[in-house]
């Protein structure tokens, strides 16, 4: 069977039942008996050679990239800021592979989303790395953060928009929240969980969303992404109130103990919850020093206590512990308590607090009596706080203080909309 497609062309693949349409992949030695291609909807399909009739080519890899609209400027729109991470939205497929590789220019990145530049300019783009957000840790947090200050403190600038991975992109939020002091514009964390060559790629209304929260008056650390499965509206959830609820829908990331900021169309915002309001006189403040030796704990039943002890002795300063229910571990009728370790830890200079493994609710250790009973160790009971969250500020917090009761005063306190004052059922 002759062809004239060549890796990375549109095609179609015909076989005696059925037509494939997509993009052609380049085949693995090991299988040069097999056809791959990405489909429409972004699974790659392998087809034998055998059963194939014809490939035809519908349009050459070079054409489709030659479609891609260049980047425009105007003067009587406002200017915003990028920062890019990584992550799926700034990928694109590898036809030799079938996978996703890095945009690594801006320009190539402005070809992909030609449909940002509808309602602004991007008068700034700054590339600190590129990195899976698994990868990330707090030195880029700070780099994150360092660079977003000196874009909201140009006056030219309305607001900056960081193009992120998803898998902890809920941790990076959160750390913003806290860096960045005395916030004056709007910071807009967005992100796709499909690629652009992808038919169902959610990156273009996110990012059109992204770039109207932008330019709101929402002077908020926001995570703005698809609020549902389909291709009609965003929401602009708090960065210390989301979390990544799925691993693969479109719409995973949610609010959790707390209500969206907005709801976001393409060509207006609905404002739906209070929040902070742009002020352009404010100039905001680095504040992101950060302890490093921390952990996030979750307690499963049967877990042995002497877990503790390992952080003790690797000079852990403090743990989140994800606690069942209202905020219990095992207690004095349990096999292996926890209670008698907790004091013991926490007596030698490790800082514990509890955050909920339900996700949703808040904890109430005086409820019941194993609960008051841990309480009565020292443990720091963080409320509806979200355990990621809980991890950035503990971090957070130990920089600036190891002192016992400064801590727990600053983690009871409201810095970032971390807690909620009340929830709804």
């Amino acid at each position: 069977m002759k062809s004239e497609a060549s890796v990375g062309d549109y095609i179609e693949a015909h076989t005696p039942t059925k037509i494939y349409e997509g993009v052609l992949l380049e085949s693995p030695e090991s299988e040069k008996g097999i056809i791959l291609i990405k489909l429409n909807n972004g699974y790659n399909i392998g087809l034998n050679k055998k059963d194939i009739t014809e490939i035809r080519k519908i349009k050459s890899g070079d054409k489709i990239s030659e479609e891609k609209k260049e980047m425009k400027q105007d003067s009587k729109k406002p200017n915003i800021a990028i920062v890019m991470t990584g992550g799926t939205i700034a990928s694109k497929l590898d036809p030799k592979t079938g996978g996703v590789k890095w945009l690594t220019e801006p320009a190539e990145f402005f070809k992909f989303y030609p449909e940002i530049f509808e309602k602004i300019n991007v008068a700034k783009l700054e590339i600190p790395f590129m990195k899976a957000s698994e990868d990330m840790d707090s030195k880029d947090w700070k780099k994150i953060a360092s660079v977003v200050a000196d874009m909201l403190n140009d006056s030219n600038i309305q607001g900056v928009i960081v193009t992120h991975g998803t898998d902890t992109l809920h941790y990076t939020s959160a750390a913003l929240s806290f860096f960045l002091r005395d916030l004056n514009k709007p910071v807009v964390l967005t992100y796709s969980q499909r690629s652009i060559d992808r038919g169902s790629s959610d990156a273009n209304l996110n990012l059109k969303c992204a770039a109207l929260a932008a330019i709101s008056d929402i002077a908020e650390v926001m995570l703005v992404g698809h609020a549902n499965s389909d291709d009609n509206y965003c929401y602009a959830m708090p960065g210390t109130k989301v979390r990544k609820l799925h691993s693969s829908r479109r719409d995973a990331f949610k609010v959790v103990n707390g209500e969206p900021f907005a709801k976001i169309f393409e060509d207006r915002i609905e404002i739906l919850n209070k929040h902070n309001v742009r002020d352009n006189r404010k100039k905001v403040k680095v504040d992101n020093k950060f302890e490093e030796k921390i952990a996030l704990v979750k307690f499963y039943p049967g877990q042995d206590a002497d877990i503790l002890d390992y952080y003790l002795k690797n000079k852990y300063k403090g743990i989140v512990i994800e606690m069942t229910g209202l905020g219990h571990v095992a207690t004095m009728a349990s096999r292996n308590p926890w209670t008698k370790k907790l004091k013991e830890v926490q007596d030698k200079g490790l800082i514990v607090c509890a955050a909920a493994q339900t996700i949703n609710g808040r904890l109430d250790p005086l409820v019941y009596s194993n609960g008051r009973e841990l309480m009565e160790t020292g443990v720091i009971y963080l409320e509806d706080m979200l355990s990621e969250t809980a991890f950035v500020k503990l971090g957070w917090v130990l920089g600036k203080t190891t002192k016992r009761e400064e801590v727990k005063k600053l983690m009871l306190e409201n810095f970032a909309g971390e807690f909620s004052e009340r929830l709804g059922e």
